[in-house]
């Protein structure tokens, strides 16, 4: 049973400046190439563009069957303390002056909002996780003990 999913892709808005940016540098290469090969930065770039923009976007938020998933990572919902809604200005500070080098982050720059989930395990070192996500309300009210 799935009570909340979520996958981080990358914002659309930031696939245009991305793709844009390979078109300029394959116009930069090809400049220099003469003949057929003027096409070669073109294919070769504008595809290993979107490919890395597919991967950043890759990481998947999930509670079900017991367990918080966080791309590989997992735990137990009985090892979850105090789950707390983060917004920007919260998620900043935890991020610098804040931070805890011991945490488990999961940050994605364009995704705004972010849950802290503190680990209740005492044979576990990590203090809490820090998990960038789009509805930190609902992902809270997924992880919060019924």
């Amino acid at each position: 049973m799935t009570s909340y999913r979520e996958r981080l892709t990358v914002a659309w808005w930031l696939w245009l400046p991305a793709v844009a940016v390979a078109a300029l540098l394959a116009a930069e290469v090809k400049l220099g190439a003469p003949g057929l090969a003027t096409w070669i930065p073109y294919v070769v770039l504008l595809p290993l563009a979107t490919v890395g923009l597919w991967r950043l976007g890759r990481i998947r938020v999930e509670v079900s069957n017991g367990e918080l998933r966080v791309d590989d990572a997992h735990i137990p919902l009985r090892y979850i303390g105090e789950v707390t809604a983060l917004s920007a200005a919260d998620k900043r500070d935890l991020l610098g002056p804040y931070a805890d080098p011991e945490a488990f982050v999961i940050q994605r720059p364009w995704v705004a909002g972010a849950v802290r989930v503190d680990v209740a395990d005492d044979a576990d070192p990590t203090p809490y996780w820090l998990i960038s996500t789009r509805h930190p309300e609902k992902l809270a009210a997924a992880l919060s003990p019924r």
